[in-house]
């Protein structure tokens, strides 16, 4: 496969959580692929900076100040995206999924409105996002790639992650039951489950506490370290191009090995 397999000139691609960390990471990742990247996120001041960095790059970034908690503010910020791509409709090529938030309590601990939140964001923000993602892209007519991001604690349980990885998981079965109804149209739906990342989201403001987390996360994995938001950003691109032409419904871990079985 040439490395042009990587360039997504001409392209349309939405990001949500954009506005740091990963999502920032794969917008720009993506920008610098060439693609019209449409940035999405509530955090105004983030999506300005992730848009000074893909300009910094040369490359072409929108934004929109989104919640993906509302099916309608995502319906009418997907509409805009694709109808910027230009004449004949407009389309929509990639849609990464990324927004999320992470919460901590007990299994006993966990309250009716700790599980709504994480699931609107986590589970809700990822289904509205690729049910119109799609439904622009069989309205183009044209291949497409959704990339959603699920997480490392599908395939381990960890204390207090209740919310989370049950949220997390249901993203991993959207991403293969939305595989198998969206291929005959050309639409490759994948997710990524990264490891420990180093992001604001991961960041437990507490130096000694950070540290400690990160030595024992690093511990994991036989590279040694945690992951950085490049890291996944890359596995992102990969996806979103033509190198991945021929992947769909896949789990994707950038984790450093940390899932290897003994």
């Amino acid at each position: 496969m040439p490395l042009t397999a990587y360039d997504l000139g001409g392209r349309t691609a939405f990001v949500t959580g954009a506005a740091s960390g990963i999502g920032r990471a794969c917008a720009v990742l993506l920008a610098e692929a060439g693609a019209a990247v449409h940035c999405a996120d509530l955090d105004a001041r983030g999506l300005s900076a992730t848009r000074e960095l893909i300009a910094e790059a040369g490359g072409t970034a929108y934004t929109h100040r989104l919640d993906v908690t509302d099916r309608f503010e995502v319906a009418a910020a997907v509409r805009r995206a694709a109808e910027a791509a230009g004449a004949g409709g407009g389309r929509l090529d990639v849609l990464a999924a990324v927004a999320g938030i992470m919460h901590s309590a007990t299994a006993l601990e966990t309250r009716d409105e700790d599980l709504e939140r994480v699931f609107a964001v986590n589970f809700k923000g990822v289904l509205y996002a690729c049910q119109e993602a799609a439904r622009a892209m069989i309205a183009a007519g044209a291949p497409g790639s959704i990339v959603t991001m699920a997480s490392g604690a599908v395939d381990a349980a960890r204390p207090g992650l209740l919310c989370y990885s049950a949220a997390k998981a249901a993203v991993v079965q959207l991403t293969r039951t939305l595989a198998t109804e969206l291929g005959p149209y050309s639409i490759r739906v994948n997710a990524v489950a990264p490891g420990w990342v180093r992001t604001p989201m991961t960041d437990r403001h507490d130096a000694a506490l950070q540290q400690r987390t990160e030595e024992t996360m690093a511990r994991l994995s036989p590279l040694r370290r945690v992951g950085e938001p490049e890291d996944v950003a890359h596995t992102v691109l990969h996806l979103a191009s033509d190198a991945s032409a021929f992947t769909t419904g896949q789990i994707i871990r950038p984790n450093g090995g940390a899932t290897m079985p003994w």
